[in-house]
């Protein structure tokens, strides 16, 4: 008799689960998805980590098939825009740290200085977000770094996967769209579907979930409850009572306006990149899809007001955004203190949330189906796989946590009340101790936070270089190395970057061709 599992919310984080699932287990799991008609999606979601090509590749997914259905592209890397100071910019891209004689190539830029952009003399891809390229030619070759999709590679999780190589690219895509495109493919495999509201969740005598109840198709029945109900936490918070912990001391972002911009993008261009834009009182999302932008400004309601922030978005964005409506989100930064509680795992946003800087969103949904594939329960519901994927998931978001606390913190803008607050703010355990070595030693897989958390050394380095908040000091070795071959690697990048920024085409370019 196949297992009975119970999805309650849908979403980008209800289908995707669904979708994972289904795929994973079969016939073998009896799969029930219930939402609400009157629920949408939030929809700040649109960009991912590169590692969501795994959850593709998983469901067999094909990117001609489904990035038309979703108006999505490519994401080469996360471009800072006056984080710095006004004007200045630079990527944190998805692509492997180079080294030579042992020492990582931005130990050797801290030296040698080629020139003012680290970012371009130290990765390929920041030339081709500033030219704003495909990483994949009209015929649908991808550029060539090094990246091997076969072998001993393939189905492997996120966390078995890094380190070992660097898929060159993430996605930007239509959260909605998304969803509704995970829904024809879970349900073609047999997931049942129910557009209801849920009304009561019941509880049997030891406090586990026995049945939902919605409000037009009765009680619902599962041996497991998905809670993906959002910042509502509908199961886990209001009918389990699991206390929710808030980490807004040392992330103070707590709201956001969102707008979608229709665009003709063929003259206003597909930069392959979201960028991130630094304002008096938080920073505004620029995500480039086929036919608008997505953008949002996400800020601290200490430092601004709603119809402030929504006047500030506005004037960025320009006339453009004119008769857009706007969305306006609270957001509950932190995390629930045990995401899987009883017979309850709450995935998405009922599970935690830090803020939509660096993408994390989508990538805490992906990292939490996987761990639960992993660690899902038999007859008994052993406790030792459900602390499992507890301390997984914990480990995941305390990790992505201490990185978006390093942006605020390494910043070197200082010019209004918010930005000079970040250089005094609280920091997570253990990120004062660790951002001490890093001024002396830069970032490496023993001095980041130790657990798994998607984000490997070089993303640090990336930071820590970009933000110009830190004084950094290049490895002192290197006074007595030879830096013949440095500059040798620095002439490749440049000349490597420069022939594809010849032979690649932009990005309208190739999504129109990929569509006809």
């Amino acid at each position: 008799m196949a297992r009975r599992l119970v999805i309650v919310g849908g979403g980008t984080a209800g289908w995707m689960t669904a979708a994972f699932l289904s795929k994973a287990f079969g016939e073998r799991l009896d799969i029930t998805l219930v939402e609400s008609g009157k629920v949408g999606t939030i929809g700040v979601g649109e960009a991912t980590f590169s590692d969501i090509r795994h959850f593709f590749e998983f469901l067999g997914l094909r990117e001609e098939e489904w990035m038309p259905a979703c108006n999505a592209t490519y994401k080469l890397a996360v471009r800072f825009q006056d984080w710095r100071e006004p004007g200045h910019h630079f990527y944190h891209p998805f692509e492997q740290m180079r080294s030579v004689d042992g020492f990582s190539l931005t130990d050797w830029w801290l030296k040698l200085r080629p020139s003012e952009r680290f970012d371009r003399d130290c990765f390929v891809m920041a030339s081709l977000c500033d030219a704003e390229r495909s990483p994949r030619m009209l015929g649908g070759a991808m550029l060539d770094q090094g990246y091997d999709p076969s072998g001993e590679f393939r189905g492997l999780t996120m966390s078995e996967h890094q380190g070992k190589t660097q898929f060159p690219y993430a996605y930007h895509f239509e959260a909605a769209l998304l969803a509704d495109y995970l829904t024809g493919y879970a349900v073609d495999r047999g997931v049942r579907h129910v557009v209801d509201d849920v009304v009561d969740v019941a509880l049997d005598g030891r406090g586990w979930i026995d049945h939902v109840r919605t409000q037009e198709n009765g009680e619902l029945r599962g041996d497991l409850y998905v809670d993906c109900t959002g910042f509502r936490g509908l199961l886990v918070n209001k009918a389990l009572g699991e206390p929710f912990e808030s980490w807004q001391r040392f992330l103070p972002n707590d709201r956001a306006v969102a707008l979608q911009v229709p665009l003709d993008m063929a003259e206003h261009g597909i930069r392959p990149c979201t960028t991130a834009t630094a304002q008096d009182a938080g920073w505004i999302w620029t995500i480039p899809l086929y036919g608008r932008i997505g953008t949002g400004y996400v800020y601290s309601s200490e430092y601004t007001s709603p119809e402030e922030a929504e006047e500030t978005l506005r004037r960025f964005v320009g006339p453009s955004a004119a008769e857009v409506p706007a969305n306006h989100i609270r957001m509950r930064i932190g995390r629930t203190r045990n995401p899987w509680v009883n017979n309850c795992v709450a995935i998405g946003l009922s599970s935690g949330f830090v803020e939509p800087l660096e993408s994390t969103g989508i990538f805490f949904i992906h990292h939490a189906v996987e761990q639960l594939v992993r660690h899902f329960p038999g007859d008994g519901f052993d406790p030792v796989r459900r602390d499992l994927y507890n301390k997984s998931v914990e480990n995941v978001m305390l990790g992505v946590r201490e990185f978006l606390a390093l942006h605020y913190r390494a910043a070197g803008r200082s010019d209004t009340r918010y930005w000079r607050d970040a250089k005094t703010r609280e920091l997570p355990d253990g990120l004062a101790e660790r951002l001490a070595r890093w001024q002396v030693q830069l970032p490496d897989s023993e001095t980041i936070f130790p657990y798994y958390h998607g984000l490997p050394p070089y993303s640090y380095m990336c930071i820590l270089l970009g933000m110009g908040g830190v004084d950094l000091a290049p490895s002192a070795a290197l006074d007595l190395a030879s830096e013949d071959e440095a500059l040798r690697e620095f002439d490749r990048i440049r000349a490597r970057a420069d022939a594809f920024v010849r032979e690649l085409p932009d990005q309208h370019e190739y999504f129109t061709a990929l569509r006809a």
